[in-house]
């Protein structure tokens, strides 16, 4: 059991923390929408349901993805995440349908909603919640992602560096940006449709919330879709690793560099060129030393190095060069 709660402990926190949260706004939002008859609040309670099942099972996936490698899976669990996301999308997807379909019906029939202050209340701890989470996802993709950002330049490295986070962390970092947009919108919405005769403004609101949902369904799906094929680690993580490589004095060249990202870890395959002049035996010690280091890196899973004799060619050129 211990050990079963060391891996829990190892999931990823932001999707943990996002379904909790989302959970108890989701309650607050269906009661609102239920006394109040109002679209988009029924709209941004869905988009919260969605969101809270989503992250519950992103969660349960982070945390089957730490499993260690055994016989059967020898390169590990990584790839679990990609297909609980998958489907996480499918859950959004057909949220968002239900979601265009009321905000079509509240177009076509505008109703009248009460309870203004009840949505506004509501909507503000939406945006108070959703926004925390949010920060929380930018700061967990800072981390992740080891850039060295503080204070408001938080935001902006989260925004530059999201596509080299951990899967869940994308999921969690998308969906808020819609939930806190969203339950703005919302809120406009109410105060609108409550205080002028334009009625039909709570329509267009909820339907404007379903295609947010529908726009993060598909960018967190492609994502994930290129996760499950197997995609080449970011120019950022493969000059870092080339230049863990080249910085040992004895090699002289990179050959063939492969590195396959698989959720949040680096799987590294190469050719390394040495000095003339080494024996077998120390070109495998070589050979070890640049592993170690490489493996010192926390993100990378496992690496396989060949060894061959300086060429006297500089095969190595980053992407990007020509």
């Amino acid at each position: 059991m211990g050990k079963f709660w060391e891996i829990v402990k190892k999931g990823n926190t932001s999707s943990a923390a996002a379904a909790l949260g989302n959970t108890g706004i989701a309650a607050l939002k269906a009661v609102a929408a239920t006394f109040s008859g109002s679209g988009a609040m029924f709209a941004s309670a869905m988009h919260s349901v969605a969101d809270a099942v989503n992250q519950a099972f992103v969660f349960a996936g982070s945390v089957w993805a730490e499993k260690q490698p055994n016989r059967r899976f020898p390169v590990g669990y990584g790839r679990v995440i990609n297909i609980f996301c998958m489907v996480a999308v499918i859950v959004v997807t057909i949220m968002a349908y239900e979601t265009v379909k009321e905000g079509w019906h509240l177009l076509t029939h505008p109703a009248e909603s009460h309870s203004i202050w009840l949505n506004v209340i509501v909507l503000l701890i939406s945006i108070t919640v959703d926004g925390a989470i949010l920060v929380k996802a930018m700061k967990e993709i800072v981390k992740e992602t080891r850039v060295d950002a503080k204070g408001i330049g938080v935001v902006a490295a989260s925004f530059q560096h999201v596509g080299r986070a951990a899967p869940p962390t994308r999921l969690v970092f998308y969906e808020d940006i819609v939930a806190t947009s969203g339950a703005l919108l919302a809120l406009v919405a109410v105060i609108v449709s409550q205080l002028t005769p334009f009625k039909q403004f709570d329509g267009i609101a909820t339907i404007l919330i379903g295609c947010l949902m529908v726009g993060v369904a598909f960018k967190v799906g492609y994502d994930n879709m290129v996760g499950l094929i197997g995609v080449a680690a970011p120019i950022e993580v493969e000059t870092k690793i080339a230049a863990v490589i080249l910085n040992d004095p004895d090699v002289t060249d990179i050959n063939k560099l492969r590195i396959l990202q698989e959720g949040r870890s680096y799987h590294v395959e190469g050719y390394i060129e040495l000095r003339q002049g080494f024996s077998l035996a120390d070109a495998d010690d070589i050979k070890f030393r640049v592993r170690d280091k490489l493996l010192a890196d926390p993100d990378i899973s496992d690496v396989t190095l060949g060894i061959i004799e300086d060429n006297g060619i500089a095969d190595w050129k980053p992407v990007g060069t020509t």
